[in-house]
Order: structure tokens, then C-alpha cells, then sequence
């Protein structure tokens, strides 16, 4: 395997971009392959290379890339135009869509990015509620805004402080951060500031670091805490909407917050959020109340129109039931193989996510960050010497696609085998 154009175009591009990429994640170290096409469950790259791709874009491709019909909604809607700046009927219809899969919606707002949602959920709880604080999960990521790049404590409850130069501190004072599926801790710092906490936000699994799932019972006291301290409970599920079930989470588990964000999957592969909640809630944002919250290509009609396909398509073909299958398939298999490798290793993971945490389970984030990073890495660079794309952290989630064949599995188990 070659990657010298890939190292060519990463030397170019670091003349140009920061760091020589669009996101920090797609640093891969020394230099990342630069991706020239992608079909079903391989992508394909600059020299050549194909591999079978468990990044998905970090989790939208839930049918694989290039679907036909995501592609056939994309294009009948180019062949009308592109950006209107105007409502259209596709918002509308994809905003039913959703609303009749999420009970914790029954209106909701389409913006462009996760990030974008998170920020304007949490003004939303603030506005609604009138209080200044909010309280996040350690280790939990919402985007890339101030309020939320918070760094990580000691696993008590912490007050925020700014992880990123160029946030005052001022912005982040307000962010309380309480480790995850540690009920006492969030009992003791939502009842000790219940009159100025606006919200709980939290990823109900842990995306951004495994995944991490919650503990049984966890999120029902936490909805139940929330609840009886006048608190609003916002689920950030821009990983896990529709990709657990069509309605996320809070179906899979249950629990049904008062406001919810979407991203990525909601979309079909374009940029989209959403942000939704209770009726009383949403009316507070602008124009129909005081909160406000504007985006010029909020609910871009090719966005939506692939948003609605894919929701359709993911619904007509039951793909949920195959890939969950799949998943446990896989998770099962992949244990097998560390357990007879002799290996202190975890595989973790849910309906079509999957990792292997190098330590042992984690239950917070406290408990991830003493699993082996480097070691992790070294093994990330010979899946991908053997044609298999994970994503390059050990904080970050594989994800399986309904373009996934038999084959792919297979493939794949034996590489996991003979790289572990």
C-alpha cells in the first residue's frame, strides 16, 4: 500500500488549511489519506487504496455511501434549485416525519449543523426557563460552541472551564459538568443549584468516547431527577437519532426528554440539525417568541430532501432490524477473538455501534481515558494497512451500514484477528 499522494496533497493542504484539515479528528498522524470516491462500505482514496469504511462519515451513512435513493432525492431536487431562502412544503413534510418518531417533539426548528442545534437548545432552556445554568456530562461533546468546551475534571462534580484558548472564562461559568451514570453526583449538584439550573443536557450513549452506555436505570432517574426539580432534560442524540431506532434513544431506552437534538443521519448525509421540543417550549423561539435564532440555509431543500428519503427508506426496509443483528453479530464475534487472543481488552458497543476499548469496560469518561491510546492508534494504522477504516481514536465510534455485506464482516473479523 502507497499513500504518497495522499502525503503530497497533506503537505499542500497544511500551506493552506490549519493543520492541513477541516476538522480536527481527520488529523491522522503522520498524514491523513485524502478520500476520492466511495461506493456502499468501501472508500476509496487519492492512491488508489480502498478500504471498508466503519467511520461512515462519523455516523450519517447509516445506508452506506452513494445509496441511490439518497442520491435520487438529491438530484430531483437540484434539477428545482438549491437554496431558495424561502419555507418550503419538504420542511414541512420532514418535520412531521420526525416529530411523529420522537414524542419528545412536537415542534422543531432545522438549522445546520449538531453544533448548531446544541447552542440553540440550550439558549432555548435558558429563555424558557429563565435560569443561567446548565449542566453537561464529562467527557460529553455537543458541538463546538463555548458553553460546552468545558474541560474535563477529576470525575466529581466540576465547574466549567474554558478548554479552548479564546473563551473567557466568563462564558463557561455557568456549565456544571457531572460524570456519567453516577446518579448520586447529579442528584447532589442538580438539587444544590435547581434554582438557577436551566437544563440537563446529556448524549444518552456516550458517542464521543466510545460508545459508553448507560448503566440500567440510569437515565430513568435522571429523567425522574430532572423532572422533579423543575429542570429541563435535553438528549443531544446527533449520533444516536434514528440510528438505534428510528426513534433513537428515547425509544430504544424509554425515556422521553423535554428537548431533543438531531444531527447527521436526519439529513441522509447532508448538513442539517434540528432542535425540538414540547409545544411551550419551541414557541419561545423567534419570530413566535423572545429567543432567538436565525440561519440562512436553515432547512436547505436538498438537506431536507434527502432527510426525507432517507427517513423513508430506513422505515420501509425495517434496516434498523438488520443492522442491529449485525451488530450483535459482530460484537459477539469480536469478543471471541480478544478472549481467545488472552487480551484485557472490552468490546463495548450498541445496535450498530461498536468498539474495543483497550482496558477494561468503561462506565465515564474517567474510566476511558486510562484505556490505551497509543496501543490504539498502532492497531488503527494496521486495520487500515489491511483495507479497514476505524475511525483514528480511541474516543470515537464504529458504526456499522446497511451496506455492510457478509462478506465485509468476515473481511473484517479476521483482520481484528490478526492485528489484535
Amino acid at each position: 500500500m502507497t499513500l504518497e499522494k495522499s502525503r503530497q496533497m497533506y503537505e499542500k493542504a497544511k500551506t493552506l488549511i490549519p493543520g492541513g484539515v477541516s476538522s480536527p479528528v481527520r488529523a491522522i498522524k503522520p498524514y491523513p489519506f485524502y478520500t476520492s470516491s466511495a461506493d456502499g462500505s468501501k472508500i476509496k482514496d487519492l492512491d488508489g487504496n480502498e478500504y471498508i469504511d466503519y467511520c461512515l462519515a462519523y455516523g450519517p451513512e447509516i445506508l452506506g455511501h452513494n445509496h441511490p435513493v439518497i442520491k435520487d432525492a438529491i438530484r430531483a431536487q437540484l434539477d428545482k434549485g438549491w437554496l431558495y431562502g424561502t419555507p418550503t412544503e419538504l420542511e414541512v413534510t420532514l418535520a412531521e416525519k420526525v416529530a411523529s418518531y420522537y414524542p419528545s417533539i412536537d415542534m422543531l426548528r432545522f438549522v445546520s449543523t449538531g453544533t448548531e442545534a446544541t447552542m440553540s437548545a440550550l439558549r432555548l432552556a435558558r429563555g424558557f426557563t429563565g435560569k443561567k445554568k446548565f449542566v453537561k456530562i464529562e467527557g460529553g461533546f455537543h458541538g463546538a460552541h463555548d458553553a460546552v468546551l468545558v474541560k474535563a475534571g477529576s470525575g466529581a462534580t466540576t465547574l466549567g472551564e474554558p478548554d479552548s484558548l479564546g473563551i473567557p472564562a466568563d462564558f463557561t461559568k455557568y456549565t456544571l459538568q457531572a460524570p456519567y451514570n453516577d446518579i448520586e453526583a447529579m442528584a447532589e449538584l442538580v438539587e444544590s443549584n435547581r434554582d438557577d439550573l436551566a437544563a440537563v443536557i446529556i448524549e444518552p450513549v456516550l458517542g464521543n468516547v466510545g460508545p459508553v452506555l448507560p448503566k440500567p436505570g440510569y437515565l430513568e432517574e435522571l429523567r425522574k431527577l430532572t423532572r422533579e426539580n423543575d429542570v429541563l432534560l435535553i438528549f443531544d442524540e446527533v449520533i444516536t437519532g434514528f440510528r438505534l431506532a428510528m426513534g433513537g434513544a428515547q425509544e430504544y431506552f424509554g425515556v422521553v426528554p423535554d428537548m431533543t437534538t438531531l444531527g447527521k443521519i436526519v439529513g441522509g448525509g447532508l448538513p442539517i440539525g434540528v432542535f425540538g421540543g414540547r409545544k411551550e417550549i419551541m414557541e419561545m423561539i423567534a419570530p413566535s417568541g423572545p429567543v432567538y435564532q436565525a440561519g440562512t440555509f436553515s432547512g436547505s431543500p436538498c438537506s431536507v430532501a434527502a432527510g426525507i428519503a432517507m427517513l423513508d427508506y430506513l422505515k420501509q426496509e425495517n434496516v434498523h432490524e438488520k443492522l442491529n443483528t449485525t451488530g450483535d453479530y459482530l460484537r459477539n464475534a469480536l469478543s471471541e477473538i480478544v478472549s481467545d487472543e488472552g487480551l484485557d481488552y472490552t468490546v463495548c458497543g450498541i445496535a450498530s455501534m461498536f468498539k474495543i476499548f483497550f482496558g477494561a469496560e468503561p462506565y465515564n469518561y474517567q474510566d476511558v481515558l486510562k484505556c490505551d491510546k497509543e496501543g490504539y492508534l498502532a492497531f488503527f494504522h494496521r486495520m487500515l494497512a489491511s483495507g479497514i477504516f476505524l475511525p483514528p481514536s480511541q474516543f470515537e465510534t464504529n458504526f456499522v451500514s446497511a451496506a455492510h455485506s457478509e462478506e465485509d464482516i468476515e473481511r473484517t473479523l479476521e483482520a481484528y484477528k490478526e492485528n489484535l
